[in-house]
């Protein structure tokens, strides 16, 4: 190339930056976006890299394949920033994002203080790329709102619980779509994929109120009583920490705010309102200021508040519609509800639960089958092995003295006596099983409740005294749930078979033949739940103690952020 060629090649590439030049001032002047490079190609780079660093959580491998399907799908186009800023439905979805916590979520995880310097920018003076990194986190942040309030952060089966989520996922490319581009209000739509129950609302609405609370208390510490009988403190005694106990009783709504007890002595309404806090809190309502009493007050109404967003999460692992009326068993409260149709408790009672160390209770979903009166007793295989079988080497007469039988697998009887070397080889080697037979002083006694399940437990009548399900108790079976009235919920299974009235069961249960079963008429859900604060329908709001650490387990596992495990 000669010299006068260069010479023009350098007169043209001049001109043509000094055009460009002042093409972006003249956009900025006005306030007008860069030129920008084609949309598809920058927005694919940002979706196939997975990562954004703009994000509060950069990763977005949870949503990857939904956000590319979305874009896709408009041919890569931009969907929240039009003609160069962002849309009316851009600045719905954001206001959605920073209240995330009315729906017990964290507004940082949907980057709640970054959209406002977001909408700021890219009024003004922006590059393209710009526009597309903000496109891609408002529906990286659209998404994994949306379906955290569906089905939860946290897929339930990542902590072994059985329970379903996929059924009710939504399609999310489809559903971001409708929400970006469509006229109804935005929060509507979103209600839509709300947990259709009652307490998932009452539940919202107390998380509101404590965190108002938690934000009003003055966190003061109550003493443990000193000097007392068994560190209690009694009706009648004075006690130095009853001016902040009427304070937090007052706020917490225990104690009417009109009511103005004496400040030296603990006795009268005070001690009423107390009762009503243990209540409240699963502890023996008897007034007594003990240790387990002072130790929940001194619970801050923070990590109250934070048991509310707990059991939240957990409302969303749910199934929103069940074939009939479930019957639900919360472990913490040792309680079990069964539900009629509207949603209201139709019976209600204390049960037992596994033991916190070796025999929790597993969470999970199933359907009742039948009821059994005067059941034998199928010893479990991690029973049988831990505990039947030792005592049987240790003595060889235990089957006898307690009533047992061992079988083959498919039932049969083999021995009921002493037993020999040859039985307990083949006990050790799992050929043989060991049953006890009906009766009262049988382990599940004169009903159990069937609905059959890879962990060997289910609802059953107990041959222990009533004092097992007194508040504070509820923890000391295999794993199985011990029912405190036991003919009281097979009438409810059977009320609709014809002569199974609460009469004919007590009959059935103490005079019928023995291992009888009835079929239900038609399959009741049952769902084995956990969770430790529950609204009452009357609006109490109930709390508990972390009986298998299921809580702390929840808590840990969403402090580590976006991606959640799935």
């Amino acid at each position: 190339m000669d010299w006068d060629s260069h010479t023009a090649l350098g007169r043209s590439v001049c001109r043509a930056w000094f055009l460009l030049l002042i093409s972006t001032t003249i956009a900025a002047s006005q306030n007008k976006p860069l030129p920008r490079p084609k949309a598809d190609s920058s927005l694919q780079s940002i979706l196939q890299s997975g990562r954004l660093v703009d994000l509060r959580w950069p990763v977005f491998s949870d949503v990857r394949s939904q956000a590319d399907a979305f874009y896709r799908g408009s041919g890569y186009s931009l969907a929240w920033v039009k003609q160069g800023k962002p849309s009316v439905r851009a600045v719905e979805m954001i206001n959605i994002l920073q209240h995330a916590d009315e729906e017990g979520l964290l507004p940082e995880d949907y980057d709640a203080s970054r959209w406002t310097d977001r909408l700021a920018h890219l009024n003004g003076p922006h590059s393209a790329d710009e526009e597309f990194r903000f496109d891609v986190a408002l529906t990286v942040c659209a998404m994994r709102y949306a379906s955290a309030v569906r089905v939860g952060r946290i897929n339930p089966k990542h902590f072994r619980f059985g329970l379903d989520v996929e059924h009710k996922r939504l399609d999310l490319p489809q559903f971001i779509r409708l929400i970006a581009n469509g006229a109804d209000d935005l929060k509507s739509e979103f209600t839509q994929i709300d947990p259709p129950f009652i307490g998932y609302k009452a539940t919202r609405e107390a998380l509101a109120h404590y965190t108002e609370l938690a934000s009003k208390d003055d966190r003061e510490k109550l003493p443990m009583p000193a000097n007392t009988l068994f560190d209690t403190v009694f009706p009648g005694r004075e006690y130095e920490g009853i001016p902040r106990l009427i304070r937090l009783l007052h706020l917490v709504g225990d104690l009417a705010a009109d009511v103005t007890p004496d400040t030296n002595s603990y006795d009268g309404a005070l001690v009423q309102a107390v009762e009503r806090f243990q209540e409240r809190h699963g502890i023996r309502p008897n007034g007594y200021l003990n240790k387990d009493t002072i130790d929940a007050m001194n619970v801050p109404l923070s990590t109250r508040a934070e048991q509310l967003r707990l059991a939240l999460e957990r409302y969303r692992w749910l199934r929103y519609n069940f074939s009939q009326p479930p019957v639900v068993v919360n472990l913490p409260e040792f309680r079990l509800r069964a539900f009629q149709k509207g949603g209201g408790v139709g019976l209600a009672m204390n049960v037992n639960v596994g033991d916190a160390y070796d025999f929790q209770t597993p969470v999970f979903e199933n359907k009742i089958l039948y009821v059994v009166f005067r059941p034998y007793w199928n010893v479990p295989p991690k029973i049988l092995r831990n505990e039947v079988i030792p005592d049987i080497a240790e003595n060889r007469d235990f089957v006898k003295d307690n009533a047992m039988e061992v079988t083959t697998l498919p039932g049969q009887v083999i021995a009921s006596d002493t037993i020999s070397d040859s039985v307990l080889g083949q006990l050790r080697a799992g050929t043989l099983g060991v049953r006890q037979k009906p009766g009262p002083e049988n382990a599940l006694r004169l009903l159990k409740v069937m609905f059959p399940n890879e962990h060997h437990v289910y609802l059953h009548d107990t041959p222990e005294s009533s004092e097992m399900f007194a508040l504070g108790k509820g923890a000391l079976s295999h794993g199985c749930m011990h029912l405190e009235h036991p003919a009281e919920l097979a009438a409810w299974l059977l009320r609709d078979k014809p002569g199974w009235n609460f009469d004919r069961v007590e009959q059935a249960m103490h005079a019928g033949r023995d291992n009888f079963t009835v079929n239900l008429t038609t399959p009741v859900p049952i769902l084995i739940f956990y969770t430790t604060a529950v609204v009452e329908e009357a609006g109490d709001t109930h709390f508990f103690r972390d009986l298998y650490g299921h809580d702390a387990t929840l808590e840990a596992a969403l402090a580590r952020g976006y991606p959640y495990p799935d």
